[in-house]
């Protein structure tokens, strides 16, 4: 892929982003918000649409050669979107403050212009997002067997600890 549709398809990617999450002005307010709240009015339907239209961005970053460490944190962005997005009302104002499709443009840019520092920043976001999974699986894995062990402990008569 040579330069120029490089730019090419930066310059769409940043057009899908400003509609997905800008275009419309929020009249009272000095916000502006997109399409993607108003498709996400559909239930459920209209949030896919939505995770759809900010795959594309992703889909177009794995393209243009972005490493796996900013398409993860492509991806986070697009998941919160689409996981909060489903909550009628809440999705909608949440939409005013996230904007993941501009973000992952804007990450998109950060990558092009500063390659190494943009990698080693989505590594360790990877990392922390790893971590703090990992710490909340084996989280819930001791309070399973703590509550286990209470009932077992209630039920059997043993006492309480």
């Amino acid at each position: 892929m040579n330069l120029i549709e490089k730019e090419r398809l930066r310059k769409r990617l940043e057009r899908l982003a400003w509609l997905t999450d800008s275009s419309i002005p929020v009249p009272g307010l000095n916000a502006r918000v997109g399409i993607d709240p108003l498709i996400g009015l559909l239930p459920w339907f209209g949030d896919a649409i939505g995770a759809l239209l900010s795959s594309y961005i992703v889909a177009v970053a794995a393209r243009l050669g972005a490493p796996k460490s900013v398409l993860m944190k492509m991806g986070f962005n697009v998941a919160v979107d689409a996981i909060i997005g489903v909550v009628p009302g809440v999705g909608d104002l949440f939409d005013l403050g996230w904007k993941a499709n501009q973000r992952n443009v804007r990450l998109l840019e950060h990558y092009i212009e500063r390659p190494h520092q943009t990698v080693v920043t989505s590594r360790l976001f990877v990392a922390f997002l790893t971590l703090l999974l990992v710490g909340t699986v084996i989280g819930i894995g001791f309070l399973g067997f703590w509550l286990v062990r209470w009932l077992w402990l209630a039920v059997s008569g043993h006492g309480s600890w």
